[in-house]
């Protein structure tokens, strides 16, 4: 997941707003959101190579959610799955400090990533290269691939439009939510970060929506929480960068 864009608290309507974008090599197996047999109470996506998922919420209001951290240290292999991460707090039921705290301790383990987790009365973020627990504060805020409100181009454009949309109207859309989530137009290279991979990398990731040979966004997410519980949860999935297949679950908390 490289994109996380959401409104928490701060709108007469919803307790949260949240639109996403998953980018991931097309080759890496996938399943789409379902609740899943062996979690029956998960509502996820999975990455079918080692289980996990990146975002998910669970029939009890759990919420979880991961992006990687983007940096040449990081970007190796032999630790241990990240999705598990988010996997394991959906499954617990631990609270939202009490579990980032013990994922602490075991920090080490995980190349960089940035987490929320909670619920929608209230988040907290955690990455492992600072080390430290964050309440979030309400209001619009966006997270890719370094710490939560970094001043990206894509997370300050993402930002900007969901706040401008949701503070416009009582009654969010997930479609309107979706076109925010397309935006495929790249940033212009004054603006954009230096993570170690190189000018022309950057520039290729820097839209919302990621369009390359064989990597990109995989899927859209948008989730909305009412202030009577009431959740939907709409997923787009994407094929090389064209539209497969979309999903939609309702339940109440």
């Amino acid at each position: 997941m490289c994109l996380i864009l959401f409104q928490l608290q701060d709108h007469p309507s919803y307790k949260l707003i949240l639109a996403a974008n998953r980018d991931e090599a097309y080759d890496r197996p996938t399943k789409e959101a379902s609740f899943w047999e062996d979690k029956p109470n998960i509502l996820a996506g999975r990455d079918l190579l080692q289980m996990g998922t990146w975002l998910g919420i669970t029939t009890e209001g759990r919420f979880a959610a991961l992006t990687n951290y983007r940096h040449p240290d990081h970007m190796k292999s032999g630790k241990f799955s990240r999705g598990e991460i988010t996997t394991n707090y959906l499954a617990g039921n631990e609270s939202s400090r009490q579990y980032i705290e013990k994922l602490s301790q075991a920090k080490g383990n995980y190349l960089g990533f940035n987490l929320l987790v909670g619920n929608a009365d209230g988040l907290v973020y955690y990455n492992n290269i600072e080390d430290k627990i964050t309440k979030i504060s309400p209001g619009t805020h966006g997270l890719s691939n370094h710490f939560l409100d970094t001043p990206w181009p894509k997370v300050e454009k993402g930002r900007t439009k969901l706040r401008e949309y949701v503070n416009q109207t009582n009654q969010v859309s997930h479609e309107e939510l979706f076109q925010i989530l397309a935006d495929s137009d790249e940033a212009q290279e004054e603006l954009l970060p230096d993570t170690g991979i190189g000018l022309e990398l950057e520039k290729k990731l820097s839209p919302l929506f990621i369009k390359m040979p064989d990597y990109g966004t995989r899927c859209s997410t948008v989730l909305t929480i009412d202030n009577s519980n009431h959740v939907a949860f709409t997923e787009r999935t994407y094929i090389s960068g064209v539209f497969h297949n979309e999903k939609k679950y309702n339940f109440q908390i």
